[in-house]
């Protein structure tokens, strides 16, 4: 699916951030990445071995399991937590991150055709906007409008839609949201607006 492919009488367009706009594991990857050079500075544990078991215990478990894995295999104490918490979300990364190739074109179409984008993102605000100041843009950002939802109500509750909706003057028909979801699809259809899977764009 392509830009061509959507009602042309949408006006603006809303996306989540983490896996809509850029796979989240490529910010924490190279969290991890971080994370296990600190312990290899701080503790003199090979940083290889302990990025490997990150990334394997995320993979293979999922992501709130992976410093109970530190602990239990590497000894790692428990006092590291509140580093490891706080990297996430003020991490430096040595890569940009990417968009999917798909999306920045489907942006670059929506930014010629001169129509609103909107990011509304759930999550730790703090976190989220270091992402996004992290992720190569192609010169997009200025026409960027982002929301927090975490400011008002996480979706999926309606509040930031509406008040989005509201303050730019939009007609709910004509906006359509970018989804990866079951959050967000709810929210779209608590807010009475259209909503695709960012997978028929990719």
């Amino acid at each position: 699916m392509t830009y061509s492919d959507i009602d042309s009488r949408k006006n603006a367009f809303i996306f989540e951030l983490d896996n809509v706009l850029y796979p989240e594991k490529d910010y924490i990857f190279q969290v991890y990445y971080l994370f296990a050079g600190l312990l290899e500075y701080t503790l003199l544990i090979d940083a290889k071995q302990t990025t490997d078991l990150m990334v394997n215990t995320y993979n293979d478990e999922g992501e709130c399991l992976v410093f109970e894995r530190l602990k239990e295999k590497l000894n790692i104490e428990e006092k590291y937590r509140e580093c490891f918490d706080d990297l996430f979300i003020t991490a430096k990364l040595p890569l940009k991150l990417l968009l999917y190739k798909n999306i920045l074109t489907l942006l670059q179409e929506i930014v010629i055709n001169r129509k609103k984008i909107f990011i509304v993102t759930n999550g730790n605000p703090e976190q989220q906007l270091n992402k996004i100041k992290q992720t190569e843009w192609h010169g997009l950002e200025k026409y960027l409008t982002v929301y927090f939802a975490e400011e008002t109500f996480p979706k999926p509750e309606p509040d930031i839609i509406n008040e989005l909706l509201k303050k730019h003057d939009l007609e709910r028909r004509e906006v359509l949201m970018i989804e990866n979801s079951e959050t967000d699809r709810l929210c779209a259809e608590a807010c009475g607006i259209d909503y695709l899977n960012v997978a028929n764009f990719l």
